[in-house]
């Protein structure tokens, strides 16, 4: 009776000992944010701005995995079917929304098949056109466009892409015929313009702001409502020719649907104190985006309004992805 009474304690203090050591085993686990684009991408530099700094945040260790493909669906599809336990997030953009018009067959939902986890912040692009295209705004572009339907041009990231979209939806809206010539990257993209093999390419700020000196590309205007601080004497479409036009891009943590509150909370808390590191701050400003500090039902409403926008923005500029 007295070696079962002392054994019932061993039980009793070894479940509490696993008891309190089972939060901290998990946090201890590695991080993964998927980027679902190439390095270099938009994505795979912001998430490699602050991954240090959030996994000192979190006590963890936060590592950055390309996982390109499919105009993202890849990586993307990987975190839907990763495990809801906090320790697998993409890192998203207004691009996550778009699949979901573009693509007939997708294995998971850009919105129900996961949960807001940290917004970023948001950044505008720039219509970009080559030195020597004899315009100076929006206004000029249209009409020398307009004149010869089809003998113009533009370039994107590829079928499907921001860029894609955002030129699409502004040539829809001014009325225009151009080519489109997609590539591997936005960087390349943006070579095309500067070589004058495209007439046009709407690359995210972070892709224009090296550019503001080159004489071999024109930043016309930025693509939203308000001009960027980033880039505050340059007009917006808006402004200098096509009332109506606006295309930006919020930037967030997704993780996978049914992941804890709890869980949510801690990565959305700790981005927040991210969001107020001065040295964070000044990465973020050289990659053209805005930080906000928003709750995750906050980012919720973002990903609502994205969705509605983002399917207006498809069905207007006709976009399709074989």
């Amino acid at each position: 009776m007295k070696k079962s009474t002392i054994s019932g304690r061993w039980l009793a203090v070894a479940t509490l000992a696993m008891a309190l050591v089972a939060p901290s085993m998990a946090q201890d686990k590695t991080v993964r944010i998927i980027v679902p684009f190439a390095a270099g991408a938009v994505q795979d530099t912001l998430a490699r701005s602050f991954n240090t700094e959030l996994g000192t945040a979190l006590g963890q260790t936060v590592i950055v995995e390309d996982k390109a493909g499919a105009g993202g669906t890849i990586g993307t599809a990987l975190v839907a079917k990763a495990p809801p336990d906090g320790q697998t997030l993409v890192m998203a953009a207004a691009s996550h929304v778009i699949a979901g018009y573009l693509y007939g067959k997708l294995s998971y939902d850009p919105i129900k098949s996961f949960a807001p986890a940290a917004y970023v912040g948001l950044a505008s692009y720039v219509l970009m056109v080559p030195g020597d295209l004899p315009v100076s705004n929006v206004a000029d572009f249209i009409k020398l466009v307009k004149a010869s339907p089809g003998k113009y041009n533009y370039s994107s990231a590829g079928n499907g892409s921001a860029t894609h979209l955002s030129m699409a939806y502004f040539a829809s809206m001014a009325g225009l015929k151009m080519e489109h010539i997609p590539t591997k990257s936005t960087g390349e993209a943006v070579m095309e313009v500067l070589s004058g093999r495209s007439q046009a390419v709407i690359a995210a700020s972070i892709a224009a702001l090296g550019y503001q000196e080159d004489k071999r590309v024109k930043l016309l205007a930025v693509t939203s409502l308000d001009r960027s601080k980033f880039l505050p004497q340059i007009p917006t479409v808006t402004e200098s020719g096509l009332p109506g036009y606006e295309f930006t891009s919020w930037f967030g943590l997704l993780a996978p649907a049914g992941t804890p509150e709890p869980a949510l909370d801690r990565l959305q808390q700790a981005m927040a104190g991210l969001l107020k590191d001065p040295a964070v701050l000044a990465r973020l400003a050289k990659q053209g985006i805005e930080p906000a500090i928003l709750t995750n039902a906050q980012f919720a409403e973002v990903l609502r309004k994205s969705d509605a926008q983002m399917a207006e923005v498809v069905r207007k500029s006709g976009a399709t992805v074989q």
